[in-house]
């Protein structure tokens, strides 16, 4: 898998089927489409490629900021390269992009990297997203390539897999449907960074992560998680988002406890796995109510890593 940050970089054309989107989240959705493509673009001997954006239009076009992506452009390409795509381009969206022509974008996918087929869902690109599946029909006999409409649509529970449905069950702390959306847990990454260290002080030393600002972050409250070291160790870890009213009520924190872990996190990158929502963050009369409360919570959380284990 190669990631290229704008698609004039790309100086090798090759016969290659391309999938449009923006596929925050690469959900299970996103991978039926794109390892649809790639076993039929081998069967035919083309290369594979996806085209996205970032940011995200919306950021652009409604001044739209703050926690709304499932994932980082690092990691929506490792995902994405995951389903067996060779090309990961990110565009960049701006006036300029939002500004060119449907036909204009059909040109230079066909000059920088040999676009035979286009794969799309539900997605429209280019000047006022004219670049529909049936726009871009209309330009085949001048630029003879293939449109594929992939009509899929995966439910769970009777609801279509969006990724406006798993920021919406983050937002709830609904980690679970996340999970079942995604095709794996939702996670967040980031270097642990020194806090007041109050935890230790009650027995459940935490490592705060510091974690890219426009993530989706879960609602506040208590998971059973798991955290990753840097070299692929996993610890279960009892993890606390919020604001910590017991202590000061403001600062917003993740705080994961790794459980039977000893020693010095700080510094490291970790990787921070929610697997289930525990409770809602709490207001104790004190830090010993807070103690009790916690034990308990490992108790339950062993329980819960234990059947996802």
């Amino acid at each position: 898998m190669q990631h290229f940050l704008n698609l004039t970089d790309l100086t090798n054309p090759q016969p290659t089927a391309v999938a449009l989107g923006m596929f925050d989240g690469v959900h299970i959705g996103h991978q039926a489409l794109l390892k649809t493509m790639a076993t039929e673009a081998r069967a035919k001997g083309l290369r594979t490629a996806a085209l996205t954006f970032f940011p995200h239009p919306r950021a652009i076009l409604l001044k739209r900021f703050g926690r709304q992506y499932l994932t980082t452009i690092e990691e929506r390409a490792e995902l994405i390269g995951d389903c067996d795509i060779d090309l990961i381009i990110t565009t960049p969206f701006n006036d300029d992009t939002r500004n060119t022509r449907a036909a204009e974008y059909v040109q230079l996918m066909q000059k920088h990297l040999g676009m035979v087929e286009i794969w799309s869902g539900d997605f429209g690109f280019g000047y006022q997203r004219e670049g529909t599946p049936e726009f871009l029909r209309t330009l085949q006999s001048q630029t003879p390539f293939k449109v594929i409409e992939f009509g899929t649509k995966l439910s769970i529970s009777n609801e279509s897999v969006s990724s406006s449905r798993i920021r919406q069950s983050l937002d709830e702390g609904n980690a679970a449907d996340a999970a079942l959306c995604l095709g794996r847990n939702y996670s967040l990454s980031g270097e642990v960074i020194k806090g007041d260290q109050r935890g230790r002080t009650i027995g459940f030393p935490t490592a705060n992560l510091d974690v890219w600002e426009e993530k989706v972050i879960p609602a506040n409250g208590v998971y059973a998680t798991w955290v990753y070291l840097p070299d692929g160790t996993r610890y279960p870890s009892a993890t606390n988002v919020g604001v910590r009213p017991t202590v000061d009520g403001q600062s917003m924190r993740i705080e994961a406890h790794l459980l039977d872990f000893s020693g010095d996190l700080y510094g490291q990158h970790l990787t921070l796995e929610f697997v289930d929502h525990i409770r809602g963050e709490k207001r104790f009369s004190g830090l010993e109510e807070l103690k009790n409360q916690i034990k308990l919570d490992v108790t339950d959380i062993r329980a819960v890593l234990k059947m996802a284990a």
